[in-house]
């Protein structure tokens, strides 16, 4: 199996045999869509794994972090403390410990899965609900301060991937071994010079995030490198399904797209919040 720019997609075990040849995303096919020949009855955890499992189980997924991220983000809102201009003055400590509590929350959660590889709804679903809230909580401290944000922020991440997703099927950009190795390097030079200015920050020296024209250009660049991952989570959960994987998988795969889906909205979002400074 190829590898991938995304750490949930490493090392994951070849499909089974037994299991017989399925269909992926962008694969001709007769019969039902999203379905390879008559397969022999099996267990619901033990057939092939299909394409309409991977879109139940993202949809599962990012349903639960938007619900989660929109109650979040309107608690955070009435908790914080404003002037009459309309900035915040106070944040309290239950707002952070929210935001902080779910990032770290899934971010265990996040290292669980990718180290047992092994598929678990439950662990998907947990960890699309920390997620949902750390991102409404800052989602919520965005919207004080530059209304309307975080809606374009869902815009931008949903425009991004479904533009990406018919990028990946139309056959427009084909994922090769190269552009794999491109986009993994890409990924890992955008990670250690995040990490390089995180430490620089500390003194002062922050111009990958201080909204200037370098760092419009970072985000920039980051949100194509998170564009990009998609062809490979696509083609990743693609090779699954082809190899006759069990559609527990799925579960898997859909973790995979929403830790791309979390990066991707929080650099757009970080990217408009720049153009609203004044």
């Amino acid at each position: 199996m190829r590898s991938s720019s995304n750490p949930a997609f490493r090392n994951l075990p070849r499909g089974a045999a037994q299991y017989g040849p399925n269909v992926g995303f962008n694969q001709p096919q007769g019969g039902v869509p999203g379905y390879g020949p008559p397969q022999t009855s099996a267990g619901a955890d033990d057939r092939p794994m299909t394409v309409d499992d991977v879109v139940i189980k993202t949809a599962l997924s990012l349903g639960t972090a938007l619900v989660t991220g929109v109650l979040t983000a309107i608690w955070a809102i009435s908790q914080v403390t404003t002037s009459a201009s309309g900035k915040i003055t106070a944040i309290p400590g239950a707002v952070i410990g929210a935001l902080v509590g779910g990032m770290i929350v899934g971010l265990v959660i996040s290292l669980v899965i990718i180290f047992k590889q092994k598929p678990s709804g439950p662990l998907t679903l947990a960890y699309s609900a920390a997620e949902g809230v750390f991102l409404g909580a800052i989602s919520g401290l965005f919207e004080l301060l530059y209304p309307g944000i975080a809606i374009q922020a869902i815009i931008g991440t949903a425009g991004v991937f479904i533009a990406m997703l018919v990028v990946y099927k139309t056959g427009a950009v084909k994922v090769t071994p190269k552009l794999t190795k491109w986009i993994i390097g890409a990924v890992v030079g955008v990670a250690i010079l995040m990490l390089v200015n995180l430490i620089t920050s500390f003194f002062g020296f922050n111009p990958l995030r201080d909204g200037g024209p370098i760092a419009i250009i970072f985000s920039l660049v980051v949100i194509g490198v998170a564009a990009f991952s998609f062809l490979l989570d696509f083609d990743q959960a693609d090779r699954m399904i082809r190899e006759g994987m069990p559609s527990k998988w799925a579960w898997f795969a859909a973790f995979g797209l929403m830790t791309t889906l979390v990066w991707l909205y929080l650099e757009i979002l970080r990217l408009l919040s720049y153009f609203q400074n004044d």
